[in-house]
């Protein structure tokens, strides 16, 4: 039977608010037993939510048996709010409002150049198509986008199931339509794309294909 989710939360908000905390510490403070709290961390740790540290980081380490302490990893922001897509939308209007759209189509031009040199940086030396597409779905969902390639007969698509952008890109169509350009400079030339699905056009995801040309 697997753990209630209400205590699992409760674990995550006591390593953020508190820092590293043991097993036993987590216990105590929820009034369960150590062998359920590991059960939630050894789930949490699967996940790459949070991962173990010494005992005493930040503090006194107490005398005998080293103990082992659990804290949460970046991946955990993901269970607190977060403003990055206000902020975002917000600072598009701003930018709006301040320098008109030609403002907003320069800001978007500085980005194009600099998502080119970042992809064409970290595709690198691919020598097939192959090799490069794969090189940019890693990029890609480092960044967010849950990026992969699917191979067919016509060629490739390149598949995105996530926007990480998307709050931004509903005030700012400019940023989507940049993505094609982007897409084409960093794989180089003899590469035809176009998108075949769009999440604002409400697909379930964004793919690409990409074909070689003959």
């Amino acid at each position: 039977m697997s753990p209630p989710a209400s205590t699992r939360r409760a674990i995550i908000d006591l390593l953020k608010t508190e820092g590293a905390l043991t097993p036993a510490d987590l216990a105590d403070r929820l009034g369960i037993t150590t062998v359920a709290v590991r059960q939630h961390l050894g789930d949490l740790a699967t996940e790459k939510v949070a991962e173990t540290v010494a005992a005493g980081i930040g503090g006194e380490r107490k005398r005998g048996r080293p103990a082992v302490a659990w804290r949460l990893t970046d991946a955990a922001d993901s269970f607190f709010p977060d403003g990055h897509e206000e902020l975002a939308v917000g600072l598009i209007h701003g930018l709006r409002a301040a320098f008109g759209e030609d403002g907003i189509n320069r800001l978007i031009a500085q980005r194009t150049e600099a998502q080119v040199k970042a992809y064409g940086k970290a595709i690198g030396g691919g020598e097939t198509l192959t090799e490069r597409l794969e090189k940019l779905a890693a990029a890609r969902t480092r960044e967010g986008y849950m990026a992969e390639v699917e191979g067919d007969a016509d060629g490739y698509l390149f598949v995105e199931h996530h926007c990480p952008i998307c709050a931004a890109a509903k005030v700012c169509t400019g940023l989507c339509a940049s993505e094609l350009e982007v897409f084409r400079r960093a794989l180089g030339d003899g590469v035809t794309v176009e998108r075949t699905d769009h999440l604002l056009a409400g697909a379930n995801r964004c793919a690409y294909r990409v074909r070689a040309r003959s």
